[in-house]
């Protein structure tokens, strides 16, 4: 799977694994969720028989998943190890039918099948069938979103559904032993393939490799910067350019394109005569307003679906005509569902008047979420989203600087029109850290002291995203 995306990445897997990056909490957290899911799956074959050598032993694994091939008895295998063709899988879930036949499970978290799970699929399907195996079905398990949690009884089967894949992976089988040949003869030769990173390098997946590959680009790479297409950036590489400063000025660009060209080999803001104007459109108090949420893949809490959001924590720094700012804040600190005491608290904090300051839509989604859970608070929700304010559209709309790199992100706008301000010395510095941080606390293993510490870690990151918005908007204001 790694060498369909890239021969260098493969290579790097097998000969230069030191050379990745380190795998932060966030990705480990999505290997986290992939193996739970994948362990809830074998439940639905029960009787299974796990096989609990780990890679690092695999030809032990092998062995041991010929042994309990041998006995009719076994109804299914977990983690069933085989090594055919050069090719080493690890079969999530083999399920014996018809004595000797077999039926394939890959098991995902996704909720859905995506198009680089059938290849996935379909090598497992190769390897199984060169080691003399009758296969009768493959498909993907994967997590219904459909599935709402009752509360109290987790029903697996609604969880989870199957999609057949068979006719997928079974018209793969005249490419694969190709594909194969070509990787082996690429990893057999002395030196690594000569591969420029480009897009590729983060579909399906970022790369493990990208930090090493791209830490000699220059600043303002065209790959990196947001907003530059894929088709742009193999025609400018065509012609020998790899740094937006150096894209000739009669080189085709859209007209935002050339703006922020010119910004970058310039150095200079790009200020729209409209922006202060759209800035002043706010009525007192100012509310500036941001949530953290967690997603599960695995439902929590009753009346939620796999990956639903559910806010647990807000803050609003309030602006009143005085100019004088006001913090207020909230959190849940028990695992309990927070979406009534959240919207409550809330409601209660924004009152009926003011503009409320968000940055993109993030939040108008999660209160129209709320409106949905919460009727007797519906009116109220849904008056609070006619008054929101989206201070990322104005900003995309009137404003650039040379350090957006085309990102228009808060974290990204931050730094480049407040310096002062900083993400790099708080304990959590965006939200899917926030999210994971939060689950932390919440879990009857974390020890007091580590929840109080979790805790004011979370109240100073939330209140930086609503500070910053204060920040950037007064920043701005004083261009005029």
């Amino acid at each position: 799977m790694a060498g369909l995306q890239c021969h260098l990445r493969l290579w790097y897997e097998c000969f230069n694994r030191d050379l990745a990056s380190e795998t932060d909490p966030i990705r480990q957290a999505m290997f986290d969720t992939g193996h739970e899911v994948g362990r809830l799956a074998t439940e639905i074959y029960p009787g299974g028989v796990r096989i609990e050598e780990d890679h690092f032993h695999h030809e032990d694994a092998v062995r041991s998943t010929l042994e309990v091939l041998k006995n009719r008895d076994v109804p299914a295998i977990y983690e069933a190890a085989f090594f055919e063709d050069g090719v080493r899988i690890r079969a999530d879930v083999l399920q014996r039918v018809n004595g000797n036949a077999w039926n394939l499970i890959e098991v995902k978290s996704s909720t859905k099948v995506k198009k680089e799970h059938v290849p996935d699929v379909a090598v497992q399907l190769h390897v199984l069938q060169s080691a003399g195996l009758s296969v009768s079905l493959a498909g993907i398990m994967h997590i219904n979103n459909q599935y709402v949690y009752d509360g109290r009884n987790f029903d697996l089967n609604s969880f989870l559904t199957f999609s057949d894949q068979t006719e997928e992976a079974l018209s793969q089988q005249g490419v694969i032993p190709s594909q194969l040949a070509t990787l082996k003869d690429m990893l057999g030769k002395n030196v690594p393939p000569d591969i420029l990173p480009s897009p590729h390098c983060k579909k399906p997946y970022l790369c493990d490799f990208w930090e090493h590959c791209t830490q000699a680009m220059t600043e303002y790479w065209v790959v990196k910067e947001k907003g530059i297409s894929e088709k742009i950036q193999k025609e400018l590489r065509a012609i020998g350019v790899e740094d937006i400063r150096d894209i000739p000025a009669d080189f085709p660009l859209s007209a935002i394109q050339q703006l922020r060209r010119d910004c970058v080999v310039n150095q200079k803001e790009y200020i729209a005569p409209k922006l202060g104007g759209e800035l002043m459109k706010v009525e007192h108090p100012i509310h500036f307003l941001d949530f953290e949420t967690i997603g599960p893949a695995i439902p929590k809490y009753g009346g939620t679906r796999p990956y639903q959001t559910v806010p647990f924590q807000w803050s609003n720094h309030v602006m009143h005509e005085n100019e004088n700012l006001e913090r207020q804040e909230y959190l849940c600190l028990e695992d309990k569902d927070p979406r009534e005491e959240f919207a409550g608290t809330l409601l209660k904090a924004l009152g009926e008047k003011g503009s409320i300051v968000v940055y993109t839509t993030y939040e108008k989604g999660v209160l129209e979420g709320l409106a949905e859970h919460l009727p007797h608070y519906r009116d109220r929700l849904l008056a609070v989203i006619d008054r929101l304010y989206d201070l990322h559209v104005v900003v995309k709309k009137h404003y650039y600087h040379p350090e957006f790199h085309g990102s228009f992100s808060l974290k990204a706008v931050l730094p480049a029109v407040v310096p002062s301000m900083a993400y790099e010395n708080l304990e959590i510095q965006e939200g899917q850290m926030a999210s994971l941080q939060y689950l932390r606390m919440i879990d009857p293993a974390t020890t007091s002291v580590e929840k109080e510490k979790i805790k004011n870690d979370l109240l100073e990151y939330c209140a930086q995203d609503t500070l910053a918005m204060v920040k950037i908007r007064d920043e701005l204001l004083g261009r005029f």
